[in-house]
C-alpha cells in the first residue's frame, strides 16, 4: 500500500539528507550502502498526479518514473550500436520488408500485483493504441494483432523500418486492470501496476518515491528507492546537483564544468550522448528573405560553427561539421559517397558572389534584394533558452557584418514561440530534430511535405518547405525492401538538403546526461554508450539494473 504525500518541505530535505549526498562537496565522502538516487526535473510543481503512461502530460511521463513501472517490449538504444536490447521480449523479429514483427513475450515475469505476465497482455496493449487515436503517437498503422501459439504477431500497413523503436517502445499495460477502464484517453491510475522494477510509494506536488521490487524480474537491485523531485528552475536543479541533494539530470546548464562537474572532480559526470539529431534554422520558405535559395545558400556559409559549439554550446557535443547536417561521427556511415570529407568552412567571399550572381547588391553596407528591397529577418527563440538565445544573437552577428542584410534577435516567451512555429508565423527559428536509429527523423523534419497535409499547424517541416521530389525519396527510405534502394534513396535526398538549404544546419543536438558515482557505479558514458544518461528515456530500467554499489 503506498502513502500519498501532500507536501515536501523539511521532511523531504531530511529524507534526502538520509541518501548519504552530502552538500559538503569540499571532503571525502564514502558510498553509503542502500543510498537513494534523487532524479531531478526543473519543471517546477506538479499539481497534478496521473500514472497514465499513455498521456503526454501525466505526472509520469513528465517526471519520468513511468518508465521504472511500465516496460517495453525491447530497448532500441539511440548511441553507441544502435543495438535492440529484448526486454519483455524474450526474442523481437522482423520480416524482410519491417511489415510485420514476431514477438516471443518473456516467461517469468510478474506485475507489481502478481499477476503474470503474458502474450495476452501484449495483444491488449497493442490493441489499445490500435482503438485509441490519441494514444497513436507514432502512427503505427496496426492492421492486425494475433496470437501464434507462444507468440503475438502484428501486422503494419506500412514498413515500420525506421519506427523499430516507436513499436518496440510502447509500454505494455495489464490487462486484468485496463480492460475494465471505460475511458483511457481520461483515465488517472491512482495504483499503477507495471512489470517496472519500482513501485509507487508516495507522490507530492513536488517529488514522488518509488521503492524496489524484490520480485523483479530481471533480479536484485541495487538502488531501494528512487525520488523524483521537481525543482523550481534550472538554477535550482544545479544547485541541488552541485551540492549532492540531487544525483542525476538532464538539463543544459551553462558552465557545467565548474557550476558541476568541478564541484566533485572524481564522481561528478557530465555526458553529451551524441545522436542524429542536429540543430538547425527553420526558414519560412514562404515569405522573404528565405523564399529565396541564394539567401539561403548563402547564410548557410557564414556561419561560424566552431564559435556556436565553443561559446553558445560550450562544448556540449561536437561540431557540426558535415555539410549533409548529419552529426558526426555518430552518422559517418550514412553520409553518401559524394559528400564523405566535405565540411562546413566560412566563406564569407563564397557567400557575397552567390549573392551578387542572384542579383542582390549593395547600398553601402545593406544588402539589398533583387526587388530593390533592403534585406531583414529576426531570429527567434523562447526567453530563458540561453544557449539558444546565445546561438541566435551569434548568427545575427555574423550574417549582419557579412552579408549586410539586416539580422534582429527576438525572444518572445515560449508559448508565443511554440504557437508562431506550429503556425509558420516567423522567418526563423532555431529548433532540434528528432533523432532516431536511421538518418530518416532528420530529413523528414526537415524537408517532407507529409507534415504539411495537417493543415494550417504542423509539428514539423515548420518552414513549409515543399519538394515533392524529397518527399517520394522519404516514402522510399521508409518503406524500401532492401538496403541498396534505401542507400540510394538517402544519397539523393542529401543532395537535395545540400544544394537546396532548405534548414540551416547549425550544431549537434546531443542528448545531456549529469549523474555522480559517489555510491553507485555502472553508469552509461562516452566510454560505455549502452544507453544515453537521460533519466527519463525508456531505458532507464535497463540502466538501473546496471548500476552497483561503489566501492
Amino acid at each position: 500500500m503506498r502513502l500519498k504525500s501532500t507536501f515536501i518541505g523539511i521532511g523531504m530535505v531530511a529524507a534526502l539528507a538520509l541518501t548519504g549526498c552530502s552538500a559538503d562537496t569540499g571532503t571525502a565522502s564514502k558510498p553509503e550502502s542502500g543510498a537513494a538516487l534523487t532524479i531531478a526535473k526543473p519543471d517546477g510543481a506538479i499539481a497534478t498526479e496521473s500514472n497514465n503512461p499513455w498521456i503526454g502530460d501525466s505526472s509520469a511521463n513528465k517526471l519520468g518514473y513511468k518508465n521504472v513501472v511500465f516496460e517495453p517490449l525491447a530497448m532500441v538504444n539511440a548511441v553507441g550500436e544502435n543495438e535492440t536490447t529484448p526486454w519483455l521480449a524474450e526474442k523481437v523479429e522482423w520480416n524482410a520488408d519491417f511489415t510485420q514483427l514476431t514477438v516471443t513475450p518473456r516467461t517469468g515475469v510478474t506485475w507489481n500485483d502478481g499477476e503474470d505476465f503474458t502474450a495476452d497482455d501484449v495483444v491488449f496493449s497493442f490493441n489499445m493504441i490500435r482503438n485509441t487515436p490519441a494514444f497513436d503517437t507514432g502512427n503505427l498503422q496496426l492492421t492486425d494483432i494475433v496470437k501464434d501459439g507462444e507468440n503475438v504477431v502484428l501486422t503494419f500497413a506500412e514498413s515500420k523500418f525506421v519506427k523499430q523503436a516507436q513499436v518496440l517502445h510502447i509500454p505494455m499495460v495489464p490487462e486484468h486492470i485496463w480492460a475494465d477502464i471505460a475511458d483511457p484517453t481520461t483515465e488517472t491510475n491512482p495504483n499503477p501496476v507495471g512489470t517496472g522494477p519500482y513501485t509507487l510509494e508516495s507522490f507530492s506536488s513536488q517529488s514522488v518515491t518509488m521503492t524496489a521490487r524484490d520480485d523483479y524480474w530481471g533480479g536484485d537491485l541495487a538502488v531501494p528507492t528512487l525520488y523524483y523531485v521537481s525543482y523550481n528552475d534550472n538554477t535550482a536543479l544545479t544547485t541541488a546537483l552541485a551540492n549532492g541533494d540531487a544525483d542525476w539530470a538532464q538539463a543544459f546548464i551553462p558552465n557545467v564544468e565548474s557550476a558541476f562537474v568541478n564541484k566533485d572532480p572524481e564522481h561528478n559526470v557530465f555526458w553529451a550522448a551524441n545522436v542524429l539529431a542536429p540543430d538547425v534554422l527553420f526558414l519560412n520558405h514562404q515569405q522573404k528573405p528565405f523564399n529565396n535559395v541564394a539567401f539561403r545558400q548563402a547564410v548557410n556559409i557564414v556561419i561560424d560553427r566552431a564559435a556556436h559549439t565553443e561559446i553558445a554550446r560550450e562544448k556540449a557535443g561536437p561540431e557540426l561539421s558535415s555539410v549533409t547536417g548529419m552529426p558526426t561521427p555518430v552518422g559517418d556511415k550514412y553520409i553518401a559517397p559524394q559528400y564523405e570529407g566535405e565540411e562546413f568552412s566560412m566563406d564569407v567571399e563564397g557567400a557575397r558572389a552567390i549573392l551578387e550572381e542572384a542579383g542582390y547588391t549593395w547600398a553601402k553596407d545593406a544588402l539589398i534584394d533583387p526587388d530593390g528591397e533592403p534585406v531583414s529577418f529576426t531570429l527567434e527563440v523562447p526567453q530563458g533558452w540561453n544557449d539558444y538565445v546565445t546561438g541566435i544573437s551569434l548568427i545575427a552577428d555574423q550574417v549582419t557584418k557579412t552579408l549586410g542584410a539586416d539580422a534582429k534577435v527576438n525572444t518572445p516567451d515560449a508559448d508565443t514561440w511554440w504557437a508562431n512555429k506550429r503556425s509558420g508565423n516567423f522567418d526563423a527559428i532555431m529548433h532540434w530534430t528528432d533523432s532516431g536509429t536511421t538518418p530518416y527523423d532528420l530529413y523528414s523534419d526537415t524537408m517532407d511535405g507529409r507534415w504539411l497535409l495537417a493543415g494550417d499547424e504542423v509539428d514539423y517541416n515548420f518552414g513549409r518547405y515543399e519538394n515533392p521530389r524529397a518527399t517520394e525519396l522519404l516514402n522510399t527510405y521508409a518503406t524500401a525492401a532492401t538496403d541498396e534502394e534505401r542507400t540510394a534513396a538517402l544519397d539523393e535526398i542529401q543532395t537535395i538538403f545540400v544544394d537546396d538549404v532548405p534548414v540551416i544546419p547549425v550544431g549537434t543536438h546531443p542528448v545531456l546526461g549529469e549523474y555522480n558515482t559517489r555510491n553507485y557505479v555502472g553508469w552509461p558514458s562516452e566510454d560505455d554508450q549502452y544507453a544515453t544518461a537521460d533519466p527519463v528515456q525508456v531505458t532507464v530500467p535497463l540502466i538501473l539494473t546496471k548500476l552497483t554499489p561503489a566501492k
